[in-house]
């Protein structure tokens, strides 16, 4: 029988995913690298994306929700010219009406007007439940359905190259080279449909890589060919540990030893200002880590009514 690995408290380990994988796949991977069932993801990818997924392991499993809330940043290329129903490459046509000839200003403008706060329908192949159901469960059973827009915010949408094509059918087609970066629960695949709606020609995504989620970006990241030579040669996994990964995705507030019991037992202590006043302005609100003395991380809480309310505990 294997040995099961020593994870200690666990951590994060961030992966450049491949095209093809599912994040279940990933996860699945991981889970015999680290010899442990104790492994999630933050913000699924779908298959023929790549890039960034953000994986812990252990008690960071407990961090990954609300990882997934933070802003991401994506290189991807949106063809003009066709709609597919899955509104990627993956998907069948639904017309092909073609897009030749268009001015650089005119697709500049539709970009503009989905920068900034907008308001979204999700992709129809999207993970979102519809009565108790994934969106694409029911379109994968034929069904037609119908989303709700959700207000989401793009705070950068930009077009760095443009050039005609021709599909493989024959339709004439321009590729975009764009990157964008979003909120959380942003559809890339949707940015592209409504782009084209918006030129008039029809679009759908060709490729989409994550380079960022949060403060992890593809320079840490590892692919699974990479992770599983470190298995081979009976070299530690690349994890970042618990406290560290804390630090580095969320604000941080040091607590004395007293401070830091009550936390740990779930009291509600009064948060320094700096926290209130940015959850009163907008400019923040979400989870806060809290460190006790000798780098000890001991919590994530969120501002309330000027108290620590745990979000999750972790000494």
């Amino acid at each position: 029988m294997a040995r099961k690995r020593d994870n200690g408290p666990g951590g994060l380990v961030i992966v450049d995913k491949p095209a093809g994988f599912t994040s279940h796949d990933v996860v699945a991977k991981l889970r015999g690298m680290a010899r442990t069932r104790r492994v999630g993801h933050a913000g699924t990818l779908d298959p023929m994306a790549t890039g960034v997924l953000v994986l812990g392991t252990e008690r960071a499993t407990r961090l990954l929700g609300h990882l997934a809330l933070t802003e991401k940043e994506y290189v991807a290329t949106v063809r003009l010219g066709q709609d597919t129903v899955t509104e990627d490459a993956e998907g069948e046509f639904t017309a092909s009406s073609g897009a030749k000839d268009l001015a650089r200003e005119a697709v500049d403008a539709a970009v503009a007007r989905l920068t900034g706060d907008i308001l979204q329908i999700p992709s129809k192949v999207s993970a979102v439940k519809v009565d108790g159901k994934r969106a694409y469960a029911r379109v994968r059973e034929g069904e037609e359905v119908e989303l709700a827009a959700r207000p989401v915010t793009v705070s950068s949408f930009a077009v760095h190259d443009m050039r005609e094509e021709t599909a493989e059918d024959g339709t004439p087609v321009t590729d975009l080279l764009v990157s964008v970066v979003c909120s959380s629960g942003t559809y890339v695949r949707a940015l592209a449909r409504d782009l084209g709606s918006a030129l008039g020609t029809g679009g759908h995504l060709t490729a989409l890589r994550r380079t960022r989620v949060g403060p992890y970006g593809l320079e840490g990241a590892y692919t699974l060919e990479r992770l599983q030579e470190r298995v081979d040669g009976e070299q530690p996994l690349p994890v970042l540990p618990l406290g560290e990964a804390a630090a580095e995705a969320f604000p941080r507030w040091d607590v004395d030893e007293e401070q830091a019991r009550l936390i740990g037992n779930g009291a509600r202590l009064r948060m320094p200002a700096a926290f209130v006043r940015q959850r009163e302005s907008g400019a923040g609100g979400g989870p806060v880590a809290v460190f006790g003395p000798g780098e000890r991380f001991v919590a994530l809480v969120e501002e309330w009514d000027g108290k620590a309310k745990s979000l999750a505990v972790f000494a």
